[in-house]
């Protein structure tokens, strides 16, 4: 998908664990679900960027390189659009319940968000999400991309 759009990775920490977020600082991330909104406006558009989260990378650019390299992606919720709609589909995630910031500017850095990265402790349904998204007056088709499955115990 080469168009421009906004994308969610679906990431879980299987376990609780300290991670060092560049400049940011160092947090404990509690166990669960953490969705990261983001956008891809650059060569390439959802597919490059998506592409470039999901390779491990020893190299870390972004805020959520670091996490990834304690966790994984199991889900990617994205939709292509030629609207900046970043900071909206965070609005509406923290307005979901049990949503919880970790990490106050994490992927928000160059926007006035409290944060980009919201945690869960059971997966949030992406039906829900996309309702509530309506409603925040983004009407878009999400499309799941499922990858590897979390595994009891781990």
């Amino acid at each position: 998908m080469s168009l421009p759009g906004t994308y969610v990775l679906v990431v879980y920490m299987r376990q609780d664990a300290k991670v060092s977020i560049g400049r940011l600082g160092s947090f404990r991330f509690p166990t669960g679900y953490y969705l990261y909104v983001g956008s891809a406006r650059g060569p390439g558009g959802l597919g490059a960027r998506v592409a470039r989260h999901l390779r491990q990378s020893a190299h870390a650019h972004w805020h959520i390189d670091y996490l990834l390299q304690e966790a994984s992606v199991v889900e990617v919720w994205k939709a292509p659009s030629t609207r900046k709609l970043e900071c909206l589909w965070a609005e509406a995630m923290l307005s979901m319940p049990n949503a919880k910031k970790n990490v106050r500017g994490f992927g928000s850095s160059d926007c006035g968000c409290p944060t980009h990265l919201i945690h869960f402790s059971s997966l949030p349904s992406l039906d829900a999400f996309a309702r509530l998204l309506s409603a925040f007056g983004s009407e878009v088709k999400l499309c799941r991309q499922s990858l590897a499955e979390p595994k009891e115990g781990e």
